[in-house]
């Protein structure tokens, strides 16, 4: 679709373009950019050199400016680059205006996010959610330059009199769009019924960051085989999992991972999908805790959760990959937090996170480490959970 990255063309090389303004400092312009680059080497491409433009705001015409962006084009031209990727959003006429200036294909955050789950999508579910989050994202960039759908609409009659391409086009996207919403409103349908099949059985949904673990813990809870990869969105489709802890029933659903900057059309695309989420009893928070911004990434996780409606659920927060985490005599340079020492991870199980707001562990779900104390945890806890919600159920006791 569009001029998303084709898997099958691999390793072009791409350059990335970020913005440093008065509502976000150099060093987080930075930080978003490494996303970025993880972003498009999990698309299949390499992150080249990176760009940063200091302003008040985005230029309306350009993003960067008309300055910024000839030192950029040059760049592209001298180094026969593929791909301009730039962190945000870019409305129509500023991809236009980009992609005459710099003579390669421009991409935005969005668009490369859209390019990845295109690429994992597995099921016909999956596939129908991407393909509506696509079309949205296009019906507003359409120009006339861009006639490249079929004429389904076409025939006699049905071309107005001086109706353009530009308004043909939009129709069969308004159309498309129509119709992949409809067979998403039956997959739903289809989806509460089997939710609603499920039986008298507690539901516990791993949530988190995407590339934090959830796929790997729910292979090692459930003893299944789902696709684990150190790569972003390894995961679409959410996996329901029947999981027997002792004498102790309960379903464990695998979702897909939130990400900074997360595009809007995606979250109403995959609402069906996070319908596990909000239907679930117990939420299990995965957290990277070797990833130096886990804290930000905590924090983008529960303002996902917020915007849901689930952020008042009962959460464990799983502290997860502490065999990876660099203790302060490995990395001495990285700080937890701004002028502040690297704690050790055991400073860090005494520090707030142990201590405040919902139940914390610390596990490695790969090496294994913590898990027997991490199943008793969970095992506990959805028995209390069963009590209460199916108080007259007593097969457990």
């Amino acid at each position: 679709m569009g001029n998303g990255i084709e898997t099958a063309r691999q390793l072009e090389r791409g350059v990335l373009i970020g913005l440093a303004t008065r509502d976000q400092s150099r060093e987080k312009a930075d930080e978003y950019l490494d996303e970025l680059a993880f972003l498009l080497e999990t698309a299949g491409g390499i992150p080249v050199k990176r760009f940063i433009q200091s302003v008040n705001l985005p230029d309306p015409r350009t993003y960067v400016g008309s300055g910024k962006l000839e030192e950029i084009a040059q760049y592209v031209k001298a180094e026969n680059i593929d791909l301009a990727i730039f962190d945000d959003e870019l409305g129509g006429s500023q991809l236009r205006n980009i992609e005459k200036e710099l003579g390669c294909r421009v991409l935005d955050r969005t668009n490369l996010i859209l390019d990845i789950f295109a690429s994992r999508a597995r099921t016909f579910h999956a596939k129908t959610q991407v393909e509506l989050a696509q079309y949205q994202y296009l019906l507003p960039r359409l120009t006339r330059m861009w006639t490249h759908l079929e004429r389904q609409r076409g025939g006699i009659g049905l071309r107005g009199p001086g109706e353009t391409e530009i308004e043909t086009d939009r129709r069969i996207i308004r159309d498309k769009i129509s119709l992949l919403k409809e067979r998403l409103k039956e997959i739903d349908v289809q989806q509460a019924t089997q939710r609603k099949n499920r039986g008298k059985l507690i539901r516990v949904a791993l949530v988190g960051y995407t590339n934090v673990g959830k796929s790997t813990i729910m292979n090692l809870v459930s003893k299944s085989d789902v696709f684990a990869e150190d790569k972003l969105f390894a995961t679409l489709d959410t996996t329901v999992r029947k999981v027997v802890i002792d004498n102790l029933p309960f379903l464990l659903s695998d979702t897909v991972g939130f990400i900074r900057k997360l595009p809007h059309g995606l979250i109403e695309s995959f609402k069906s999908t996070l319908d596990e989420v909000r239907e679930s009893d117990l939420l299990l928070h995965v957290v990277d805790i070797s990833h130096p911004e886990f804290e930000a990434q905590v924090n983008t996780v529960n303002q996902t959760l917020s915007e849901l409606g689930v952020s008042d659920k009962k959460t464990i927060m799983v502290f997860n990959k502490i065999d990876a985490y660099p203790e302060p005599e490995a990395a001495p340079e990285m700080l937890l937090y701004a002028g502040e020492p690297q704690l050790t991870l055991d400073q860090l199980k005494q520090s707030w996170m142990a201590k405040t707001g919902p139940t914390t562990i610390f596990i490695s779900a790969t090496e294994k480490d913590n898990y027997h104390a991490f199943r008793e945890l969970l095992y506990n806890e959805i028995r209390d959970m069963h009590a209460l919600k199916y108080p007259y159920d007593n097969f457990l006791y």
